[in-house]
């Protein structure tokens, strides 16, 4: 059993945060997670999309002030920081998939790139204590000898991953002029591998094309089966986002990049997640094999050496009790439970197997 310090709830409680992309997967969850330690947040990003959303399932927007904007509009973005003020930032919003970066890469690079120089112009000019950027694991030159480490050359051979190491770098060149400036928040960016969890209802992403198809009777296509990923559930990163600027507002030492990724080199590949999803869930799954899109990576994995040996991070689920989590969410979701109370059991039971209960 993983132990893990846990967020400290007295440094927490009552702190202005923004989220941004709080409409979004892993953006709600942050949220949920924030308003259950008492934090004051805010959230900014784009209506949810689509019929379903863990935002509308969970009610992320109850209890917390929101604004609904583009990440690329400047003078929005200023606006929001500007009024609100918030101590802490959290930068999730984002083009978040390969595929659509393939079809619309003008607009991945606008979000990705130029929304984060949006955060971070906006965040210089008033008082911001810290930012977590989240970028991707995918912002590293491709490399299947070894698990990627925070110093590895970034880079992408597709918009999707070339726009995530353009974030990098963006947040490295503000962090430039905020010393330049004698002042501005202290920069930090995170860096995670596959992230699954219920709630997530996106197309072209594994999980939720695997429990939709399954609920359907049709059947999925799977592009790349022998591909190999770091997956681990939404919830393991996130701890680590919110140790990460918890130590960030105290020392300018935690700036820089970090990786989160599932312990001891725990990879999978898709064919393998697919087997142990199909034995959970409550319908027959039906798999076909497609063709795979031209410059995916065969093999991701990620070094989170560093962020378990300075923020104490131990994420405590494997793989196993990931799936089963995330599919239990959506098996409560399509039978109608409370969404938002099964989040915060979710949560809670997280927290009490990261602390070695």
């Amino acid at each position: 059993m993983n132990s893990s310090p846990l967020p400290d709830r007295r440094f927490w409680e009552g702190r202005s945060v923004l989220v941004t992309g709080h409409t979004g997967f892993k953006g709600g969850w942050l949220t949920t997670w924030l308003k259950l330690l008492g934090a004051k947040v805010v959230g900014y990003g784009l209506p949810p999309a689509g019929e379903r959303s863990f935002y509308r399932a969970a009610a992320v927007g109850e209890g917390i002030e929101e604004r609904f904007g583009d990440i690329c509009d400047l003078q929005a973005v200023a606006a929001v920081i500007g009024e609100t003020k918030p101590q802490t930032v959290f930068h999730l919003a984002a083009q978040p998939l390969v595929l659509a970066g393939y079809q619309r890469p003008h607009q991945t690079f606008a979000v990705n790139v130029l929304g984060t120089a949006n955060v971070l112009e906006a965040a210089g000019e008033w008082g911001t204590a810290e930012v977590v950027v989240v970028t991707s694991d995918k912002c590293y030159l491709p490399k299947a000898d070894r698990p990627h480490r925070e110093g590895d050359p970034l880079g992408g051979h597709d918009p999707y991953s070339a726009s995530k190491a353009g974030a990098e770098l963006v947040v490295e060149g503000y962090r430039g002029v905020f010393r330049q400036r004698n002042g501005g928040p202290r920069l930090a960016t995170a860096r995670a591998g596959n992230v699954i969890g219920g709630g997530d209802f996106t197309a072209s992403r594994l999980l939720p094309d695997l429990v939709l198809a399954a609920r359907q009777g049709r059947p999925v296509t799977l592009r790349r089966p022998e591909a190999v990923r770091p997956w681990q559930h939404v919830l393991s990163p996130l701890l680590g986002y919110l140790l990460l600027a918890e130590r960030l507002a105290g020392s300018e030492r935690f700036e820089g990049g970090w990786n989160f990724g599932p312990l001891d080199g725990e990879v999978a590949t898709v064919g393998e997640v697919v087997e142990r999803v199909a034995a959970l869930l409550p319908w027959p799954l039906q798999v076909e094999v497609g063709s795979a899109q031209s410059g995916e990576d065969g093999y991701l994995a990620l070094d989170s050496a560093k962020a378990q040996r300075e923020l104490g991070w131990q994420p405590p689920l494997g793989l196993g009790d990931a799936l089963r989590l995330t599919v239990d969410w959506y098996r409560e979701f399509f039978a109608g439970g409370e969404m938002a109370t099964v989040c915060r059991q979710q949560i809670e039971t997280f927290c009490s197997l990261t602390a070695g209960a």
